[in-house]
């Protein structure tokens, strides 16, 4: 299975945990960098003022 861990940084270069996305997509095509990043942003909100945030791929 794949899943990507969502994190930004703040200001002080520390960096926090948002949360996960299991990947559920059958087409591969789909699945971009825009697209997962998409989904992080959303999940945090466009009033919280992270611009620093990066995924990392997992699979389990």
């Amino acid at each position: 299975m794949v899943a990507y861990e969502f994190y930004w940084r703040d200001e002080a270069e520390r960096v926090h945990f948002i949360g996960i996305l299991p990947e559920r997509r059958k087409k591969p095509e789909r699945i971009t960098q825009e697209s997962v990043l998409n989904w992080g942003m959303m999940v945090i909100g466009d009033g919280s003022g992270v611009s620093d945030i990066y995924f990392v791929r997992v699979e389990f």
